[in-house]
């Protein structure tokens, strides 16, 4: 797997290969992720009852106190911990999202149909260009929240697969693209008004009539996809299936598409359900256009987060593969009857039995950590030390970004992040003449840079079943040496365009200065 001088490779590469393999070799020796989790509450237990014992300095912004460390292994705590241990469970964000998409994504690839529309791709893109086309989907199914970690993940793979690539390698192109660029997006989504909103209520902590754009940060996300895209591609390319071309693809390949030309029948059953899609797409536009609708939010936004189209995105997702699944199931006479309609939800949900078995000790070792405010309190520590250094304006952006990517290695959570870090890094930095947008800027960059090392985040585990399907003993330490190339380039790519952008004076967005006032 290491490059050498004498078959083409250079010396740096080859070093970088040995520390990557080194890596994966480490990380995959670690348990099972599922005792990984375990290991890792039953960590968070003792600590949270060492550091109990402690009184803290820092003041917590979400309740304007000290902050206090909950002690996790009392009567109280254990006793709250296993009456809630069914609702931690199913109230684990990423679950119901999984299940339910995977309902109707299960019937479109019982049915042939995704395989038929992989083949149609295939057929009309050259493969030089699939993996910036793959990761430019990836980037702009932000949109749809959740959306790309369940569907266009598993896509990469495939994609891959049929072009005669690694598939391993359009997974971690994809989950870069998902979750890697995960702010990047000319395309506005509800994470914006999201962030906004508490970027806002942060400043005017300083300043109370200081209103902050939802749009403060577009110009600036739109080129940085741009940005993510040529990263993401390079590292694929260069770096990342060189280092996968020894690696055997051992899983069942039975149903994987392959790179040929669509039959009369699959032609036929793509036009009819082409058109099913199209048709639920025009339903659905009916139905969200009126001022009125009941799928816009109370001050008739479609986008916000309160809408009930965003909240209704993992249905329609559901709704809209199915829909096309089914009709080219029945006109390609791939299916017979309603029960092979059934037959692949329930093939679908069958590969979900480890996943679920993951989710369910991931579950509990996040809520145990969030409450035992472990993380907040590092997360408090930091941002007290930056401001305590008092850094010229651009290191201290660099440490912003640095702080940030570091707690994001241990709490998943753009929003929760953000509503902890904002009103301690906002008003610190305005009062250092730097402003909301450029500090909320900076926050975006380094939250989406480590999200795709930290098996924390709530969707690793499924990219590990992802990755599974096509070579079996895909582990934690295989995908994280797999995705450390990413992060690092995005990491230092974004950041020096961050700040080349930043000193160019290019308008981060709406209504969006750099310096305060």
């Amino acid at each position: 797997m290491t490059d050498s001088p004498a078959n083409g490779g250079t010396t740096s590469e080859s070093r970088m290969d040995r520390i990557l393999n080194t890596i994966e070799r480490i990380g995959n020796k670690l348990p099972d992720p599922a005792i990984l989790f375990v290991l890792l509450l039953l960590t968070v237990w003792v600590c949270s009852a060492i550091f109990a014992q402690f009184s803290f300095a820092e003041i917590d912004p979400r309740s304007g106190k000290p902050i206090e460390i909950k002690n996790m292994l009392t009567g109280k705590a254990l006793a709250e911990f296993m009456s809630g241990m069914v609702k931690t469970f199913m109230d684990f964000p990423p679950l119901g999202v999984v299940l339910v998409a995977l309902l109707g994504v299960g019937v479109a690839e019982h049915t042939g149909f995704i395989n038929a529309a992989l083949k149609g791709l295939l057929n009309i893109t050259p493969r030089k260009l699939l993996t910036p086309m793959l990761i430019l989907v990836a980037i702009v199914s932000h949109t749809a929240v959740d959306a790309g970690y369940v569907l266009i993940i598993p896509l990469g793979g495939a994609i891959f697969y049929a072009a005669g690539r690694h598939p391993l390698a359009g997974i971690a192109a994809a989950f870069a693209g998902v979750s890697g660029g995960f702010s990047a997006n000319f395309v506005p989504s509800s994470l914006d008004p999201l962030l906004a909103g508490l970027t806002q209520s942060a400043a005017q902590i300083i300043q109370p009539d200081r209103m902050v754009n939802p749009l403060s940060n577009w110009f600036f996300m739109s080129a940085s996809s741009m940005l993510i895209v040529s990263l993401g591609w390079y590292v694929t390319d260069k770096v990342i299936e060189p280092r996968l071309k020894n690696i055997p693809i051992d899983g069942d390949m039975s149903q994987a598409p392959k790179q040929e030309a669509l039959s009369p029948l699959e032609r036929k059953g793509m036009m009819w359900s082409g058109l099913s899609f199209l048709f639920g797409i025009l339903v659905l536009f009916l139905a969200a256009f009126p001022g009125d609708s009941p799928l816009r939010a109370e001050n008739g936004e479609l986008t916000a987060s309160a809408a009930p189209l965003m909240k209704s995105i993992v249905p329609l997702i559901f709704l809209l593969f199915l829909l096309p699944g089914v009709v080219y199931g029945y006109v390609a006479k791939t299916v017979q009857s309603h029960r092979d309609i059934i037959k692949g939800m329930s093939v679908s949900m069958s590969t979900m039995g480890y996943y679920m078995v993951m989710a369910f000790f991931a579950s509990l070792f996040i809520a145990s950590f969030s409450q035992s405010n472990l993380g907040a309190l590092l997360a408090l520590k930091g941002a007290n030390l930056i401001k305590w250094l008092a850094l010229p304006g651009g290191v201290t952006i660099l440490l912003i970004i640095l702080l940030t990517a570091f707690v994001n290695l241990l709490i998943g959570s753009a929003s929760a992040k953000w509503a902890l870090l904002a009103p301690i890094f906002v008003p610190m930095l305005m009062q250092l003449g730097l402003s909301p947008e450029l500090t909320q800027a900076a926050y975006r960059v380094g939250d989406s840079t480590t999200n795709i090392i930290t098996p924390l985040m709530p969707y690793f585990p499924l990219v590990v079943v992802f990755g599974q399907r096509y070579v079996r003993n895909t582990g934690i330490g295989t995908l994280v040496s797999l995705m450390l190339p990413f992060s690092l380039t995005f990491m230092i790519g974004w950041v020096v365009f961050l700040l080349l952008y930043w000193f160019a004076g290019i308008p981060l967005g709406l209504q969006a200065p750099y310096t305060h006032p």
